[in-house]
C-alpha cells in the first residue's frame, strides 16, 4: 500500500475507497486503520452519506429497469 507524500490526509478520494469497501465488507484490519488515520470524521460521514445515496440510485434504477423492461406502466 502506498503511503501518502508528506503525511497528507487522503482527501475525499480516499474517504470514498474507504466507504466503498465498507459497503463491500471486505478490508484488511492495517488498510481500514491506515486509511482511518489520514480521514477526518467528516470526510467519513460526508462520503458515507454519498455512498449511500448513490447506492439507493443505482437500486432505484436498476429496479425501474426490470420493472418496465416486463411490460409495467407508470
Amino acid at each position: 500500500m502506498k503511503d501518502q507524500p508528506g503525511g497528507r490526509p487522503a482527501g475525499f478520494f480516499g474517504a470514498a475507497k474507504m466507504i466503498f469497501w465498507a459497503f463491500f465488507g471486505v478490508r484488511r484490519r492495517k488498510h481500514g486503520e491506515f486509511d482511518a488515520s489520514q480521514l477526518t470524521p467528516l470526510q467519513i460521514v460526508v462520503a458515507g452519506i454519498l455512498g449511500g445515496a448513490v447506492f439507493v440510485l443505482v437500486l432505484v434504477v436498476v429496479v425501474r429497469a426490470v420493472v418496465m423492461g416486463h411490460g409495467a406502466t407508470t
